[in-house]
């Protein structure tokens, strides 16, 4: 990514669940609000960080939609065992060193 967030790269939206890249999404939206406001009221001091928030919006979109569709994988969030569930595996364990 040449001019955009250095937050937000394109490889770091491949790790984003969906309910992350719609908050990112919410963000970057109010921020083009206010930066376009800005330059309404002359108080913009930096124009190239409009057209940057314009395409990290269209970065988010593109995931979304190709997730949609089935060309990009949505992450797995890794899952964690509970206790009970540990508990199970640990005693199986010990089932077996018995045995």
């Amino acid at each position: 990514m040449s001019v955009g967030t250095k937050t937000l790269k394109p490889a770091d939206l491949d790790t984003f669940e969906n309910e992350k890249l719609v908050d990112e999404l919410k963000k970057a939206k109010e921020e083009l609000f206010n930066l376009r406001f800005q330059s309404a009221t002359g108080q913009l001091e930096s124009h190239g960080r409009v057209s940057a928030v314009k395409r990290d919006i269209a970065r988010i979109y593109t995931v979304i939609r190709e997730r949609e569709l089935g060309l990009r994988a949505t992450p797995v969030a890794p899952v964690k065992p509970t206790k009970a569930a540990a508990k199970a595996k640990s005693t199986e364990e010990t089932a077996e060193e018995t045995n």
